[in-house]
């Protein structure tokens, strides 16, 4: 015989203290990163929340990107939250780098092709790869380290966009010795027409210092 139905009044249910504060939260952060796969990032959100660990949440909504049709691959928003998860320890192991880039939803066929261009083995410096992922999203040199200042600056949106020059040297000059057109005296000829604007930047660099050198500008 078929158990009966168990109705169950309000005073019956006890919600667990701060259930509603971590669902609102959760809800948010689906809304700011708008994952592929709502299922696989809801995983790794609630591991990483579970572990306090860093959460796969973009800092805030891509709208050009929510507003066109998804190619499902790598954006800047997508492209800051492996950094911020990946760049602590430096370096990062092939198999933690494709577990976050499968937890954020991207196509793995992307990563390969990254992971083949950069020539990686089992450990990956993570700002050579970094510099990699700008070059997805820039369609020449210039536009590359543009996209790495706006990812890496801890000026706040719609600033300058300033990251050291240390941080930019080491960017530039490994994309273009990867692109292989770029010689050296060009590379350093480059770098040291920046210098007198950096110094006078207390050793920060911003896109308009050098976004307009077309002359030097190739794809990646």
């Amino acid at each position: 015989m078929p158990l009966p139905d168990t109705v169950y009044s309000a005073h019956q249910i006890s919600i667990p203290p701060g259930l509603l504060e971590i669902l609102k939260n959760f809800t948010k952060a689906a809304i700011r990163t708008q994952p592929e796969d709502l299922l696989q990032w809801s995983a790794a959100y609630f591991s990483a929340l579970s572990n306090e660990g860093r959460l796969p949440v973009k800092d805030r909504l891509e709208m050009n990107v929510a507003a066109q049709k998804k190619d499902h691959g790598l954006t800047p928003g997508l492209l800051k939250i492996l950094h911020k998860l990946l760049s602590p320890k430096k370096t990062c192991s092939k198999e933690e780098l494709q577990r976050n880039w499968t937890d954020l939803c991207l196509p793995m066929a992307q990563l390969e092709t990254l992971l083949l261009l950069g020539s990686f083995g089992s450990d990956i410096d993570w700002m050579e790869f970094f510099a990699l992922g700008c070059s997805v999203l820039g369609g020449n040199l210039m536009s590359s380290l543009k996209h790495a200042c706006e990812i890496l600056t801890e000026d706040e949106e719609g600033g300058a966009a300033r990251i050291p020059f240390d941080t930019f040297v080491r960017l530039y000059t490994y994309l273009a010795h990867l692109d292989g057109d770029v010689p050296q005296d060009q590379i350093d000829s480059f770098l040291g027409s920046l210098r007198p604007q950096v110094e006078q930047q207390h050793g920060m660099i911003k896109p308009l210092d050098f976004i307009y050198w077309d002359n030097v500008d190739s794809a990646p």
